[in-house]
């Protein structure tokens, strides 16, 4: 329990970091992987050097200094961020360190600012802080794994097939290494893939939505292959390039709270790019489980070329009763290989989201700030969306493409 002297401390600092917060967390992350380099087996290399993974520490580290006495309030965005962390391996001991750093990072950026008593108090608020973030990873942890064929950390996946889905898209099916089932999932979610790299000094992991509805013995993943000179082209060329049918990777059990509700509401499923692997989850859900749902599927790509998926979702919509798909192709390579050209407006959102839809949206961190933007002038109230990555804050105009 922190003292009302700590909390108003805390409180009080909290506008110097959301002016420093990006300043301090990069100074953090700089000092951590000099002294535990091993954490590099863990984090994200791609997004600490495109600075998403600082900028998102940064904002919830102010979020967590603004309610310091009123934690339970933030605790969507600590679930939120403890789904990532359990798939990753995030474990208790990794706390104490990540705090010594902190509290060094927030020293050196601010001087002399930063009294002893302004670093005692935020020691204090970050125990607690850490405290809650450890308690539901541990929840996390143990529901993961006593479901059945679950399991609590990284295990070995074999590639059973590997198919080509677009230009730039490619599937992998991934089953148990020992044989057996995989845990089940709601249509939405992700799963960590964990590979090592010849050359490479470290680990990488990257999180992958599962591309089908959940299949008895397999997961599905579906990897966009990214440019080489792009920091996260790593992991996709590798996959694409040198993972074949018969290869082994390690495979993390299922998270995420981005996932498909149960109900009967009209639903649009909105997607940008390769921001439709998780959608292609949810479709195939409402076919096989609510085939009357009344589903709007609509997905912008550069061209047919890049656009994954089309075959599968036209069966699946021949599979339900009041299913529609919309195509928007930035630059359609043929005349009848769209429904409209250029890019989602809110002109085609109305043909298509009706009063009372629920929405999920997926894509380019631009894509989905212009899609939110218009459904909240439409008034649509119920939206849900997911970042490919650390999540992003889609009020700014700095917002770059995931």
């Amino acid at each position: 329990m922190l003292s009302q002297k700590t909390i108003e401390i805390v409180k009080s600092t909290a506008p110097v970091l959301e002016v420093k917060g990006t300043e301090i967390t990069s100074t953090f992350y700089k000092n951590l992987f000099t002294n535990h380099p091993e954490l590099l087996n863990i984090f994200n290399h791609a997004n600490q050097k495109k600075g998403r993974q600082q900028t998102a520490l940064a904002n919830t580290v102010y979020a967590a200094a603004q309610n310091i006495d009123k934690l339970e309030s933030i605790l969507p965005v600590v679930k939120q961020i403890a789904h990532k962390h359990r798939s990753l391996g995030v474990k208790p001991e990794h706390y104490p360190i990540v705090g010594e750093h902190l509290l060094q990072a927030i020293k050196q950026v601010l001087g002399e600012a930063a009294t002893d008593e302004i670093i005692e108090a935020w020691g204090d608020a970050y125990g607690v802080i850490a405290g809650v973030f450890i308690d539901v990873e541990e929840e996390m942890y143990k529901e993961t794994e006593n479901k059945d064929a679950g399991y609590r950390d990284f295990k070995p996946f074999i590639v059973a097939k590997k198919v080509e889905e677009s230009g730039v898209i490619t599937s992998f099916y991934l089953q148990p290494k020992e044989g057996g089932n995989v845990p089940t999932y709601m249509p939405g979610q992700y799963i960590s893939v964990r590979v090592t790299i010849p050359g490479e000094e470290f680990t990488h992991i990257r999180q992958y939505s599962l591309s089908s509805a959940p299949m008895e013995n397999l997961f599905r993943i579906s990897v966009k292959r990214e440019a080489e000179c792009d920091p996260h082209g790593k992991v996709s060329n590798f996959l694409h390039d040198k993972v074949a049918e018969g290869s082994e990777i390690e495979v993390s059990a299922p998270a995420g709270d981005f996932y498909l509700e149960n109900g009967e509401a009209p639903v649009a499923f909105i997607s940008g790019g390769v921001g439709i692997t998780p959608m292609m989850s949810m479709l195939e859900q409402v076919a096989k489980t609510t085939p009357a749902r009344r589903t709007a599927f609509i997905h912008a790509s550069k061209h047919e070329g890049v656009h994954a998926f089309r075959d599968e979702v036209a069966q699946l919509m021949t599979e339900m009763v009041n299913g529609e798909a919309c195509y928007i192709y930035e630059n359609p390579r043929e005349k009848s290989g769209s429904h409209f050209t250029g890019y989602v407006n809110k002109e085609i959102l109305k043909q298509y989201v009706a009063e009372g839809t629920e929405c999920y949206v997926c894509g380019p961190a631009p894509f989905m700030k212009a899609v939110i933007g218009m459904l909240a002038e439409m008034g649509v109230s119920k939206v849900s969306y997911e970042f490919f990555g650390p999540a992003m804050d889609l009020s700014k105009k700095e917002s770059v493409t995931v």
